[in-house]
């Protein structure tokens, strides 16, 4: 067993006799106070406590257009809560700086037919705005760019400029899916003049559905939709109204990280969840649920010496595809994450309609990508419900598949694990049975909205999986007695 990994190889030798206590009801002190044993710790992190700092997410998101989203003041508002926080417990705080490719549609789109004959189309139905598209209002004759739309996988159909040969500059390019990235016909139409872009499906059998294209990153400056095959083929020489009021740039945004030391150096515990919210909300279950528990756990967790460092981090820019969390691993050196001995991840822990999901990090009911699964995952997810197990909760696994700011550390060789309490998929009868609450709802039924606020949030799962976290951060980090320590 190599140094960096016995913080996580802790766990086996500990997990069957580590029994968390119930918690008592004073938490008078905690903050200022050694938490070195599980009944200390459970009975000091709790759910008001957490959500104290999810009313404090909230006020960031409604100072700031209603959202905490990576690049934007109610982000920026969440992470000096954060700091603040932290630095009042004692903590040095890192805020590490990254750019990232924002975009933002800013209010509902229009497509249409205006000639020969009147028509409107659905969004979400008949058409999709493509990430990262361009912004306009044009009304313009639609040609279609080296295509008949007869049904192919291998369209080329704009993806070199001579397919634009002909093109009437200010008209709405018609271009088939096919075998270049969307981006490329989408560029080669803007620089052939096009007012617009229309992706239309490719129309083979398994491909001629609504298509939602993503152009990949900002550049393109014109409104760019996908729509079906069915529609999409009908519509050269049509005269089309096309809508897009969006924000597609390059932004800052910032992950910030804090270290507990430990009594040794190595095998250190890091402790993370994404930060940010989707534009479309405040993102208090999805994922302040997280980040607050996190950052409860710092909290309690600051006069306290374990014998491996845990370091606390808050990433940005999840929500644009795990990039915050991609861009800390990136920055660190060979040596840094050889230091690296577990990553623990926490990803809405307060969904309304819960299930308790813990990561399939051993892969004994789902197969996870290579090289995630080892005895030192396997003993990350066994310290988790062990935890269920001893106050008789229910529990079950999840894909460990590589949704969340995982990732990034299981890819890098780092064992992982984490908890879940569910988002858009539907409970069943059997888990409603189990569990609680709604079969046939979502276990988060304002996942990515608006209505993710502070009263969508389970206090029960909140206070399940806040303590299921305490008792993980401290087993896995193998707490005891020592310098600095003090009895426990």
């Amino acid at each position: 067993m190599s140094a960096a990994a016995a913080g996580a190889l802790a766990v086996s030798g500990v997990v069957l006799v580590a029994t968390p206590a119930e918690a008592g009801p004073s938490t008078r002190g905690c903050e200022n106070r050694v938490n070195a044993s599980i009944d200390k710790l459970l009975t000091c992190v709790t759910a008001a406590g957490v959500t104290e700092h999810l009313a404090a997410f909230q006020a960031a998101a409604d100072a700031n257009g209603g959202n905490r989203a990576s690049g934007s003041t109610g982000y920026a508002a969440s992470a000096d809560h954060v700091d603040a926080t932290l630095t009042a417990a004692g903590y040095d705080v890192v805020r590490q700086s990254f750019e990232f490719p924002f975009f933002e549609q800013t209010s509902a789109a229009g497509f249409a037919q205006v000639a020969p004959e009147a028509a409107t189309y659905a969004e979400g139905t008949d058409f999709a705005v493509a990430t990262f598209s361009g912004s306009g209002d044009v009304t313009a004759v639609a040609q279609a760019v080296d295509t008949d739309f007869t049904p192919t996988a291998t369209s080329t159909s704009g993806c070199e400029a001579a397919d634009f040969a002909g093109f009437t500059a200010g008209s709405i390019a018609l271009v088939q899916r096919g075998s270049c990235d969307f981006a490329v016909k989408s560029a080669n139409a803007e620089a052939a003049g096009a007012a617009g872009v229309v992706i239309v499906n490719r129309g083979t059998s398994d491909d001629g559905g609504l298509i939602s294209p993503t152009l990949g990153a900002p550049g393109v400056g014109i409104p760019v939709v996908g729509t079906t095959s069915a529609l999409g083929s009908t519509l050269a020489g049509d005269t089309l109204a096309l809508t897009v009021d969006a924000v597609s740039e390059v932004r800052t945004t910032e992950n910030l990280t804090a270290e507990l030391p430990g009594r040794v150096d190595d095998g250190v515990v890091v402790v993370g969840g994404h930060l940010d919210s989707v534009p479309e909300g405040p993102g208090i279950n999805d994922n302040g649920s997280g980040s607050a528990t996190i950052l409860e756990v710092a909290q309690n967790l600051a006069r306290t010496q374990l014998e491996h460092p845990v370091r606390f981090a808050f990433w940005g820019a999840e929500e644009f595809g795990l990039l915050g969390s991609q861009a800390y691993v990136d920055s660190l050196t060979d040596a840094e994450l050889a230091r690296i001995g577990s990553y623990l991840n926490f990803d809405m822990l307060g969904s309304p309609n819960h299930a308790n999901f813990v990561y399939d990090s051993d892969a004994s009911t789902f197969p996870a990508p290579e090289g995630y699964v080892s005895a030192e995952s396997g003993a990350i997810e066994a310290t988790f419900e062990a935890f269920y197990d001893s106050r008789g909760i229910a529990y079950e696994d999840t894909e460990f598949d590589g949704r969340s700011d995982y990732q990034a550390f299981a890819d890098a060789g780092i064992p992982s694990g984490g908890l879940f309490s569910g988002a858009e998929d539907v409970k069943t009868p059997e888990q409603a049975a189990r569990y609680g609450g709604t079969a046939g709802v979502a276990y988060d039924a304002c996942y990515h909205q608006a209505c993710d606020d502070l009263d969508n949030v389970s206090q029960l799962a909140l206070d399940q999986n806040s303590d299921a976290v305490a008792y993980a951060v401290l087993t896995i980090a193998d707490a005891g007695t020592g310098p600095g320590q003090g009895n426990g």
